[in-house]
Formats: structure tokens, C-alpha cells, sequence
């Protein structure tokens, strides 16, 4: 029994491995051919894949190929433009080369029968000149058979009567140049200078002899006089002013007539108030350092004022005391001021006469140099600025301008008489020296009051220091016949109740304007 069961799992066993192969390859088989399947189908995508990536790949590579096909193309075709435009311009160059060479050639053929035709009127003047001088010699020798005179003889008569007749009618014309001359002589001077006088303007006179300080209170009053006057005293001792302390509210007064001193002075004032800090050492301290700097500011004026005017190459000592006219005046004119209007003026007539107007201007701004000496002397002012100018190596036109222009020595170049005449007229215009300013105002106002007294006249300026009234008339009012009458008429009144200097010129204006507005 035992031997059955154990064939029979034997045959058991047998039969299940054979079937369990039977089974693996099956499997095995169906795996196999799953797999041959799947190989297929990729290996189909690949290859349909491939075919595309083939056929991109051929589509870029052709147009890769047009659009190098086509760059080359356009690189020749520039190429072919630029040969076949140098080559035209090689055409035209030896078109203009050809055209030149023939119209050398045609010029040198002209020129080559000029020249014949030159050498033949030469040949024929030669012919003649012989003959000419043939003609002469038998002439001369018929004519001194006739005057019994050699040709040098008759030569010498003829220019001794030549010269006694030319001599004789050159004095008649010098006498009356010399007479035209005298009479248009004042007529052009005073024409210059009237000419000078219009083109310059400048300010007016101004107070030469006090300057206000304002205060902000009175209690300061007390500060500045110190104890016993002792503040006051010392500020009066360092600056060389007086310092009049009244009741006058909230102003002390600097009297001198030194301005440069008055300004040291106002300066000290104003920085010792603003400091709080005063007394006597102080004020010492201060006025030195004002001193210093005021030097400085003076310096800075005179190199200012020279460049202004276009003078190069003054001493440094000579721009300082130009600066330093700055605070000097002369018969109430800023001295400056007056320098600058008389260097104006000079260059202005210089120039009109036709002599330098440089050196003019330069001898005008330093005519009154020695209104501003560092030491006093006993010397003129004149003779005092010829010396400095002469010292500090300025031009001895300039020196004599300088020494002259009062007549304290003799007048050696054409520029010093024109000094010293625009010296005059500087000082002699209308509100130049010591002229009330109340009463010059009070004549420009006149003077446009009796303008507008008129019928029709709108407004009137008086103008140019009062050498001028501008008359502005309405147009509807006033026609041109009645702006000539109205000039007339203004004119002559007021040279019948005016008292002026030198003259008025009046200018009527008649203007008429037409307005309107796009919208």
C-alpha cells in the first residue's frame, strides 16, 4: 500500500512538473511574443520619428541654403554696384580729365597765338618808337635852330616857369584851405564835443561831508559814548570823525570830509553794535581789522573800475588809488564817478579826432591821481598825479595829460588839451557840483509840466540830465502839421520863462496804432 501511494506521488510529482513546464513556456512564449511586439512597434515610431526628424532637418538645411543663396546674392549684387560706381566715377574723372586736357590744350593754343599776336604789335611798336625817335632828334635840332637854345636850356626855362606858376597857385589854394579850415574849425569841435557829452550819461552829485548811522534804539547811545565819553573819544581818536551824538532818534551823524575816513568809521560802528562788545581796546581792534579790509575792498574797486573800462596793464599802487576815488569827492561829485566819465569822454572824442582812445581814456580815468595821495604834499594835485604817473612808468603823453590839464605845465601831446576839456564838461554838466537836488528836480518837473499844459499832449519825459523833453502827443488829437507847431511852441516858451544850461532839445512824438484781437 505504502509502495502504491508513493508511486503515486512519484507519478504525482512527475505529472506536475511536466506540467508546470508545460505551463513556463507558455508563459514564456506569450511574454516572448509580447515583447517581439512591442520591439516592432517601437522600431516603427523610431523609424516614423527618424523620417520626420529627417525631413525637418532637410527642410532647414534648404532654408538655410536659400537664405545663404540669397545673402550671397545681395553681397554680390552690392558688390557689382559698388565696381560699376567706381567704375563710373572712374568714367567721369577721365571724362573731366579728357575735358580739361582739351580745354588745356585749346587754351595753350590760344595763348601761343596771343603770344604772336604780342610779338608782332612789339616788332610794330619798336618800329614806330624808332621812328618816333627819329622824328624827335629832327625836331629838337629844327627847334634849336630856330630858338638858338640846346634842348637842356629849353628844359631848364620851362621848369623854372612850371615851378614859379605851380609855387604861385599852391599859396592861393593854401590860403584858402587855411581860410575853409577856420571857419569849419569851431563848427566840428563843438560838434565833437556835443557828440562826447550825449553819448556819456552818468549820476549825480552826491553829500560829501556827513553819514547817518542808524540805530535800532537810543539805549545804544549810551553804549557807544561810554563812561565819561571815554567809547567815544577812542572811536574818534582811531578814525579821525566826529561823532555828533543829538536827539536826533535812533541816528548818530560821522562828520568828515574825508569819506574813505567815514566809511572806516560807519563800518567800526556797525560791527562794534553788532558785537555788544564795546570799549576802547575793542574799538582799537576793530578799526584796524576794518582798516585791512577796507584796503582790500579799495583794491578791488580800482581793478573792477579798470577792467570795466578796458585799461590793461596799470601799477598796482595806481589801481589802489583809483579804488581809493571811490570815496573822495571833489566839489560834491564823486571823484570816481567823474575819472570814469572823463575817461569816457576822452576816448570818445579821441576817437572822433582819430588818435588812440585807449591812451585817452587812460590819461582821463587818472587826471585827478593826486586827489588821493597817501601822504599830504605841498604839490598841486596836478603836478602831484603827473609825478606818480611819471614814477609808476605810465606814458608820457598820459603824464603830461595829467600835469596839464589845469595849465600848470605845457600842453605837449594832442591828448592832454582833450583832457582837460572833458575834464570841464564832466564837471559842468547839469547837476555834476554842488547843485541843490531839490532845485535840478524841481526844473526836470517844469519842465515837463509846461509840456503837458498843452492840449493833446499825453505825456512828455524829460530826459538826458534835463538836455531833452520827449513829447508824447494823441494821434486823434494832434496832426503832424500840429506837432511841428507844438514842438515850436513848447520850445519857445521855454526859452522865454526857463532858466537852464546849455540847450533843450524838444521832440515831439506823434504815434497812432491799430489794434485788434483774433479769437
Amino acid at each position: 500500500m505504502e509502495i502504491a501511494i508513493a508511486i503515486a506521488a512519484v507519478v504525482a510529482l512527475v505529472a506536475g512538473i511536466f506540467l508546470g513546464k508545460i505551463i513556463f513556456a507558455k508563459n514564456t512564449q506569450q511574454k516572448i511574443d509580447d515583447a517581439e511586439a512591442q520591439a516592432k512597434k517601437i522600431v516603427a515610431d523610431a523609424q516614423v520619428t527618424a523620417e520626420n526628424i529627417k525631413k525637418d532637418r532637410m527642410l532647414e538645411a534648404k532654408e538655410k541654403f536659400i537664405q545663404l543663396k540669397s545673402e550671397h546674392e545681395k553681397e554680390v549684387l552690392q558688390r557689382n554696384q559698388k565696381v560699376a560706381e567706381a567704375e563710373n566715377r572712374v568714367k567721369q574723372k577721365e571724362q573731366s580729365y579728357n575735358q580739361k586736357q582739351e580745354q588745356l590744350q585749346k587754351q595753350q593754343s590760344e595763348n601761343e597765338a596771343i603770344k604772336e599776336n604780342l610779338n608782332r604789335q612789339i616788332e610794330l611798336v619798336n618800329i614806330k618808337r624808332s621812328e618816333l625817335e627819329k622824328h624827335q632828334e629832327e625836331h629838337i635840332r629844327k627847334l634849336e635852330k630856330v630858338a638858338a637854345l640846346t634842348a637842356e636850356e629849353a628844359r631848364a626855362q620851362l621848369i623854372e616857369s612850371l615851378k614859379e606858376e605851380a609855387r604861385s597857385r599852391a599859396m592861393v589854394h593854401i590860403q584858402d584851405i587855411i581860410e575853409d579850415a577856420k571857419l569849419k574849425a569851431n563848427k566840428e569841435a563843438k560838434k565833437i564835443i556835443i557828440q562826447s557829452i550825449q553819448r556819456t550819461a552818468a549820476e549825480q552829485t552826491i553829500e560829501n561831508a556827513i553819514t547817518v548811522f542808524n540805530l535800532e534804539s537810543d539805549e545804544i547811545k549810551g553804549q557807544i559814548i561810554g563812561r565819561e565819553g571815554r567809547n567815544i573819544r577812542a572811536i574818534e581818536a582811531a578814525t579821525g570823525v566826529d561823532l555828533i551824538v543829538d536827539d536826533t532818534p535812533e541816528a548818530i551823524v560821522l562828520s568828515s570830509f574825508d569819506p574813505l575816513r567815514r566809511e572806516i568809521a560807519r563800518l567800526s560802528l556797525q560791527r562794534l553794535v553788532q558785537d555788544g562788545r564795546i570799549h576802547p581796546a575793542r574799538i582799537e581792534e576793530v578799526v584796524d581789522k576794518t582798516k585791512r579790509q577796507l584796503e582790500e575792498q579799495v583794491m578791488e574797486i580800482g581793478e573792477r573800475t579798470v577792467i570795466e573800462l578796458g585799461i590793461h596793464g596799470l601799477h598796482k599802487e595806481l589801481v589802489r588809488m583809483v579804488g581809493k576815488m571811490r570815496f573822495r569827492s571833489s566839489y560834491g561829485q564823486n571823484l570816481l564817478m567823474h575819472s570814469k566819465e572823463t575817461a569816457n569822454l576822452c576816448a570818445v572824442m579821441a576817437a572822433e579826432l582819430g588818435l588812440n582812445p585807449k591812451l585817452a581814456k587812460r590819461a582821463g580815468l587818472l587826471h585827478d591821481i593826486g586827489k588821493v595821495p597817501d601822504e599830504e604834499t605841498e604839490l598841486s594835485h596836478a603836478l602831484l598825479g603827473a609825478k606818480l604817473a611819471e614814477k609808476y612808468g605810465e606814458h608820457p603823453a598820459v603824464v603830461n595829460a595829467i600835469g596839464a590839464h589845469h595849465d600848470e605845465m605845457e600842453m605837449q601831446y594832442v591828448i592832454s588839451p582833450i583832457v582837460q576839456a572833458c575834464d570841464a564838461i564832466s564837471g559842468a554838466r547839469p547837476g555834476a557840483r554842488r547843485e541843490i537836488m531839490q532845485s535840478y528836480l524841481q526844473r526836470i518837473k517844469d519842465l515837463e509840466n509846461l509840456a503837458t499844459s498843452y492840449d493833446g499832449v499825453e505825456k512828455a519825459y524829460a530826459i538826458q540830465a534835463g538836455r531833452e523833453l520827449r513829447v508824447i502827443v494823441e494821434s486823434e488829437k494832434v496832426t503832424d502839421a500840429d506837432a511841428d507847431r507844438l514842438s515850436f511852441e513848447i520850445a519857445n516858451k521855454i526859452q522865454t520863462e526857463m532858466q537852464y544850461p546849455g540847450q533843450i532839445k524838444v521832440t515831439v512824438i506823434r504815434e497812432r496804432r491799430a489794434v485788434n484781437v483774433a479769437r
